[in-house]
């Protein structure tokens, strides 16, 4: 098949984003407000069941389809309640971005003192809950042939030095399993790696005087932040036709912060 830009359309698509209703600068709202401009329906989907609204009413302002869901994804009947009101509203789903975690919230603190509880509690949020929306959305997927799962990593994961960077290591490996596991049923499973990024959580997590953006300023190789919208090219290449042969891998969106072959 000869290219076309029109392969990174997604008309007649349905997408579910998690975490796409919370900071109202964050990357969720990136990525639903892009899936809709693409031509996808859009299932916003957040514990902050008002911020959801809001960005699915924003969508719909422009002209895009997008419906608001309030959503646990550390519970899986919350999570399938999600899936059903996707299915019910759109007919199904074609797409599933698991961007919800937790970031910005937790405390640096080190792995040979943390409590079982607190490391639980970011396990069940980053790791778990992609699990319980993919096990939620993929017989959706089953039975419209196929469908594209992109899970947010991190590019603290390369390597991970923290306990937010082991989980999205974890969830990178949960990534390259359901890749391998799923490919044959025409579902593909990638991730992306974001760098510092300007979201509202993205600069209380690293403020401008913190060691660590100082260090990034020293070792990026290009700008040390990025929008939020500078993240969606790569996640409608990993959503569309354009990406049906890219199954299994993680896309750096970073400025050259992890460089690696």
């Amino acid at each position: 098949m000869a290219f076309s830009i029109e392969q990174y359309r997604l008309d007649g698509k349905v997408a579910v984003v998690t975490g796409a209703g919370g900071r109202g600068n964050s990357i969720g709202r990136a990525y639903a407000m892009g899936l809709a401009a693409a031509g996808a329906a859009v299932v916003v989907a957040d514990l902050n069941l008002e911020g959801a609204m809001a960005v699915a009413e924003e969508i719909q302002a422009a002209g895009g389809q997008a419906a608001a869901v309030c959503v646990d994804i550390t519970d899986p009947a919350s999570v399938k309640a999600m899936a059903d009101h996707a299915e019910a509203t759109f007919g199904g789903v074609d797409i599933l971005v698991n961007n919800a975690a937790l970031m910005a919230e937790l405390k640096s603190e080190q792995a040979v003192d943390i409590s079982l509880d607190e490391w639980n509690r970011i396990m069940n949020v980053n790791v778990t809950g992609a699990l319980n929306c993919v096990q939620a959305i993929v017989p959706l997927m089953r039975k419209r042939g196929g469908g594209k799962i992109v899970n947010q990593t991190s590019g603290g994961a390369f390597p991970a030095t923290s306990i937010y960077g082991i989980s999205k290591l974890s969830l990178l490996g949960l990534t390259t399993t359901l890749a391998r596991q799923l490919g044959r049923e025409n579902i593909n499973v990638n991730a992306i790696a974001p760098g510092n990024v300007t979201s509202d959580a993205g600069k209380q997590l690293v403020p401008d005087d913190s060691p660590f953006y100082q260090f990034l300023q020293a070792s990026v190789a290009m700008r040390v932040r990025g929008a939020p919208d500078e993240l969606v090219g790569s996640l409608l290449l990993l959503c569309s036709q354009a990406g049906d042969w890219m199954t299994g891998q993680v896309l750096h969106v970073d400025g050259g912060w992890v460089i690696r072959p």
